[in-house]
């Protein structure tokens, strides 16, 4: 048995639940590339941060503000099908 969390178990975390409002309501509940502001809004990480000594990704809540954006469904499916995010190794 482990007790290792996958990155995906951590979105639904209170921690994580409380930082996606703030970014929600910090770029007012809409896609910041088209407009959008109905269905699904996703908070997307513009970029992910790896601990290099702990082979593990930061957790989600733990990103500077600056490096979340809120997009609807379709753009964020469009930029990562388009874009590799970055990877930062910390």
């Amino acid at each position: 048995m482990t007790d290792k969390v996958y990155y995906g178990e951590k979105l639904f975390d209170p921690k994580w639940i409380a930082k996606r409002k703030r970014i929600l309501q910090r770029d007012s509940n809409q896609c910041t590339i088209c407009g959008k502001n109905e269905g699904r809004l996703h908070v997307h990480h513009k970029q992910y941060h790896i601990i290099k000594r702990l082979h593990k990704h930061v957790d989600p809540w733990d990103y500077h503000d600056n490096l979340l954006t809120t997009l609807c469904e379709s753009c964020h499916s469009r930029g990562h099908y388009r874009y590799k995010i970055p990877i930062k190794y910390i």
